[in-house]
């Protein structure tokens, strides 16, 4: 058992005496780096360790704030998160809003169209929305959201922005149907306003408007504007129908073809009016002037 003991107290004592002579370099280092110069040896070390290890050093340090900006993009894809659906409401309602005032200012712009015609003509009229239109070429119609409970009834003008654009038809409590005047089976007695001289226009397959039975001595001119004559009573006098936008010559000069180009487009009208009555006491030739 002493012999065992004996073989232990070997490494101890071995430790102890590298400490002891660690120690006695340190402090010995110590004393000789605080009495050398920069320039000294270890002063020298000193600098090539630090560079060395200066790389790893701002690695670490850029690593730690890349981890710290993670982790604040985190939070903020966290609040971004959290507010993005209100954000989409909020763009939807501002986008119908928009889309809102938009359309109620075209509105307006149309109405203010009619109540001009309404009163350069003096006309007694009740504004009525389209709720309808044909679109077969044998019968161009349009229905209003106005009937006989409003006072409408079967024979009435009908009025867009620009003039007349058809006549009352079909009559039901609280709707009632228009005939255009590109109507194939529609007419109107007519006459050119500068000229005076008077004629027919008619509807056609085409949606077109022909100017027919106008006197072959008559002058007629491409922007000339054609008004209703007042004859046969289906249109109050001096109501314009539209402008001559062709004129074609047959080879018998006895013969041409009169294209009148309508007020309003029926793909187009959102509003018109139907005529109750106008200023019996206007003239023809007062209404006329007014609107050229």
């Amino acid at each position: 058992m002493a012999q065992f003991g004996s073989k232990n107290k070997g490494p101890a004592i071995g430790s102890h005496v590298l400490l002891i002579v660690f120690l006695v370099v340190s402090i010995g280092c110590m004393s000789l780096y605080s009495n050398e110069g920069e320039d000294g040896g270890l002063h020298s070390m000193q600098r090539t360790v630090s560079g060395l290890v200066s790389p790893l050093k701002m690695a670490g340090s850029a690593v730690g704030s890349l981890g710290n900006g993670i982790m604040s993009s985190v939070d903020d894809i966290g609040a971004d998160a959290d507010t993005i659906s209100e954000l989409k409401k909020q763009n939807q309602e501002l986008r119908e809003m928009v889309s809102n005032l938009e359309e109620y200012r075209q509105e307006a712009q149309r109405l203010e169209e009619l109540q001009k015609i309404k009163d350069t003509y003096s006309l007694d009229t009740l504004t009525c929305r389209v709720i309808g239109q044909s679109t077969d070429a044998w019968n161009r119609m349009i229905t209003l959201d106005k009937g006989s409970a409003d006072g409408i009834e079967a024979g009435m003008p009908v009025m867009g922005s620009s003039g007349v654009v058809g006549q009352v038809q079909r009559v039901s409590s609280y709707s009632c149907d228009v005939r255009l005047l590109q109507d194939p089976n529609s007419g109107a007695a007519v006459k050119i306003q500068s000229s005076r001289a008077q004629g027919v226009v008619r509807g056609s397959l085409e949606g077109l408007l022909y100017l027919e039975d106008v006197s072959s001595d008559v002058s007629v001119k491409v922007g000339d504007v054609v008004v209703t004559s007042g004859l046969g009573g289906s249109y109050y006098a001096g109501l314009m129908v539209g402008t001559v936008v062709r004129v074609d010559q047959g080879a018998d000069t006895t013969e041409r073809t009169i294209v009148v180009a309508p007020n309003d487009a029926a793909q187009v009208m959102e509003e018109v009016m139907v005529v109750f009555s106008n200023d019996a006491g206007k003239s023809d030739d007062d209404t006329s002037s007014n609107q050229g």
